[in-house]
């Protein structure tokens, strides 16, 4: 490589390092970032780097394993599940978005094929952005959430065609395609058909056997192989490297290795797609903003309001609720980031004119920047727009779920309805106990209603549902979902609304239990720890351990909050980067050598508790000890075992030998 290339690199990573943290504490979505340094150091601004060939090549590979990931999560029960979404919603409005913008296009002197192309790349909303922001938000589950997957897993599949289609358009620019076209989908088809029986028949066997050699390194290195192998397929019959992609996600997303596949492929997909964005950045020229931004700014609010406007009324033809169309529309009131892919193409295939791919690619960029702002605040614009509707919706959900509490009393209200909600309500009612559930998944309670559980759609962080499902009356509430920032939002309305009520909580571990007791929760169970401590219980039986020493044992270990079974040496496992694992306790070991600054000094003396770090051993001249007391003093080669998180281990690491 280069000298000039291996500068390239650095500048870019440079760049991208800084825009993604600045781009995460804006809580803004990091592909965005990407743009924003493509344009940044572009030949259009600061000129640092060119849009070179080797640049290009590279970032093509990102979109092959963007399409790769989306095939591997191509799901036939999903597909089921959302069917009418899907091909109902989902179809209509790529069908009606592609030809309003398309007869727009073609209206103000485009050719058909160019018109075609854009209205495509225009009726694509972003899958990255919505599901990351509704995510966020916990509104994945919810019925706009819903309907929002279900339009966006269509455009996903429609991409499939298109990336046939444009180069048919440029192979045959001067003729008729359609012969041609039918042949590409024809050779798609075959293709597809046989990626199938070689990932059941071929694929499966293959990574079986690459699994039995227990080596990581083996089982990526066959992954990326596959993958790009299949690329090269699908461009030597003339078709698209990215839809060489897409057919390898789905070969392999038949096999029972596909989420071992979709971990080791994402390092390589994010770092080669974002630089795909970047050099979409690239392409963006400033200095002819001058003469096309008002051209921009139009275009991006006919995006925004004509696409919301196109998904309300095809929901509300699909007899969706009124407020969650609207909510709906807000939602998807963007383009995304497949329109690049599409545009990148027809611009590669010179099938778009220069001016006009400026401002799409534009207006593209700048109705992504607004799009989680508009979905952040979807509630609030659904409330403005349609205050009426939007208020009659909310007391009818609390109306229903008043109605069916109003005979009740020491009733228990489950919060969640997922599998442990259900295995609770089928106790509780093989028990008598009545009780009342909340979801916000509409497909899980409307199947759950059917079949006469008595669970309602209801958002348990917010007064007006706890109040309708009868807080001030019930006997107990059970959280039974794993999500800590929800958690808190119900102990603290349920604090507000009755101080006295029993909570009880499920936790994924022992990582934020006192957190969850402050807040007012009775008792935590945290999964984890209960697992070994249920397993530690049926070993003592089995080792002959009289049942009242175990009972008591058990008993000992949960009124201690777990201290004998927290934290555990992480190992070799991988350390996850985000806040809510890093907050997760674990235990250290410390050598102490010789200038070590806490030889000789006791435990006490060291205060490491200010610190947020606990002592749970002490081992000396091969003997172990456990919570050794506060004056104890420090020998040389004494091992100290701490427990805390990550953070607050390395100061107290650092404490012990410097001081």
């Amino acid at each position: 490589m280069e000298h000039k290339n291996l500068l390239d690199a650095i500048t870019l990573l440079a760049g991208s390092v800084i825009a993604v943290e600045l781009f995460r504490r804006l809580r803004l979505p990091s592909i965005l970032s990407y743009f924003v340094v493509g344009i940044v150091v572009g030949p259009s601004a600061l000129g640092w780097i060119a849009s070179t060939e080797d640049i290009k090549f590279l970032a093509e590979f990102g979109v092959v394993f963007l399409m790769f990931t989306i095939g591997l999560e191509f799901s036939i029960p999903k597909l089921k599940l959302l069917k009418g979404t899907v091909f109902g919603l989902g179809f209509s409005q790529m069908a009606v978005t592609a030809a309003v913008f398309g007869f727009i296009a073609y209206w103000l002197g485009l050719t058909a094929k160019s018109a075609f192309i854009v209205g495509s790349i225009l009726a694509m909303s972003s899958t990255a952005i919505v599901t990351r922001q509704l995510i966020d938000q916990l509104e994945l589950n919810s019925r706009h959430g819903h309907t929002a997957v279900g339009v966006l897993l269509f455009q996903d599949l429609a991409v499939i065609p298109l990336l046939v289609v444009i180069p048919v358009f440029a192979a045959e620019s001067t003729g008729l395609v359609f012969m041609p076209l039918i042949l590409s989908l024809g050779k798609t088809a075959v293709v597809f058909t046989v990626m199938l029986a070689i990932g059941r028949w071929v694929i499966g066997p293959l990574l079986h056997e690459v699994g039995k050699a227990r080596s990581a390194e083996l089982f990526t290195l066959t992954v990326l192989l596959l993958s790009l192998a299949a690329a090269m397929i699908t461009n030597t019959l003339g078709l698209s490297l990215a839809l060489g992609g897409f057919l390898a996600g789905i070969a392999l997303g038949e096999t029972t290795y596909r989420h071992q596949v979709e971990a080791d492929i994402r390092p390589f997909q994010d770092v080669l797609l974002g630089l795909f964005f970047v050099t979409i950045g690239m392409l963006i020229d400033i200095k002819a903003l001058t003469g096309i931004w008002w051209w921009v700014l139009l275009l991006t609010l006919c995006i925004i309001i004509l696409k919301a406007l196109i998904v309300f009324g095809l929901a509300l033809i699909f007899r969706s609720h009124t407020v969650v169309v609207v909510r709906s529309a807000i939602v998807l009131a963007q383009c995304g980031e497949f329109g690049f892919v599409l545009l990148s193409l027809a611009i590669n295939h010179r099938l778009m004119p220069m001016e006009t791919s400026q401002i799409i690619l534009d207006s593209i960029l700048l109705s992504m920047l607004a799009a989680p702002l508009l979905i952040r605040h979807n509630e609030k614009i659904a409330k403005l727009l349609h205050g009426v509707g939007y208020t009659t919706y909310r007391e009818q959900v609390i109306k229903d779920i008043a109605e069916e509490v109003k005979n009740m009393a020491g009733h228990i209200i489950l919060c969640g309805y997922g599998r442990v909600g259900q295995n609770l309500a089928r106790m509780l009612e093989n028990e008598g106990f009545q009780y009342i559930a909340l979801d916000l998944d509409p497909v899980r309670v409307r199947e759950a209603l059917e079949a006469g559980d008595n669970v309602y759609y209801g958002d348990c962080t917010r007064q007006r549902i706890l109040n309708a499902a009868g807080i001030e009356k019930a006997r107990l509430l059970v959280v039974t979902f794993d999500s800590p920032s929800s958690t808190f939002k119900i102990l603290e309305q349920a604090q507000k609304l009755r101080p006295d009520i029993h909570i009880l909580v499920r936790s994924r571990d022992e990582a934020h239990l006192e957190d969850f007791q402050e807040a007012g929760a009775t008792e935590v169970v945290p999964e984890t720890t209960e697992a070994s401590l249920m397993l530690g219980a049926h070993m003592l039986f089995l080792l002959n351990t009289p049942l009242s020493k175990i009972f008591k044992i058990t008993q000992d270990i949960r009124s201690d909050r777990y201290q004998l079974l927290r934290g555990f040496f992480h190992g070799m496992e991988s350390s996850p980067l985000d806040s809510e694992e890093q907050q997760r306790e674990q235990l250290l070991a410390i050598r102490l050598h010789k200038g070590a600054f806490a030889v000789g000094k006791s435990l006490a003396s060291l205060n490491l508790t200010e610190l947020g770090v606990k002592v749970t051993a002490l081992r000396r001249g091969g003997i172990k000890g456990s919570r050794p007391i506060p004056e104890t003093t420090l020998n040389e080669e004494d091992v100290i075992v701490l427990l805390g998180i990550p953070n607050n281990l390395e100061k107290a690491e650092k404490r012990l030998h410097v001081g």
